[in-house]
């Protein structure tokens, strides 16, 4: 695997990690201690706040998982990759979109910024 392609994956473990503790790992893995993530539903900075929104997502999307689609296109420190939130029990893919990352020199994460193709029509 590629630094893009490594990244990546430490980025969907930890928008896929099962509990508060392994969340809390994977995400000290995957940003920088200051790492940030933005998109159209929320902009936060730091471990404990990007923890935070993911698990938020969880809570909000029970019973689905974040899959990486195509592949990852990189250059320099910068990466970007598409994605969607897929149901386990049927495969329906409500939410989908792409982020772009840029890496610190040891490979982790020091930005997010994401962008909602598709999102589910609200009630």
């Amino acid at each position: 695997m590629n630094p893009y392609e490594t990244a990546v994956a430490r980025y969907f473990e930890a928008w896929n990690a099962g509990d508060a503790d392994a969340r809390a790992k994977a995400v000290a893995a995957a940003w920088v201690e200051d790492g940030t993530y933005t998109d159209p539903l929320a902009q936060v900075r730091g471990h404990d706040a990007l923890a935070a929104v993911i698990g938020g997502a969880q809570e909000q999307f029970a019973g689905f998982e974040f899959r990486h689609t195509g592949s990852v296109d990189g250059h320099h420190d910068i990466a970007r990759f598409s994605w969607e939130l897929v149901s386990v029990s049927d495969g329906s893919a409500p939410v989908a979109g792409f982020d772009v990352i840029t890496l610190a020199e040891d490979g982790r994460i020091r930005s997010v910024l994401g962008f909602l193709d598709r999102v589910p029509p609200t009630v």
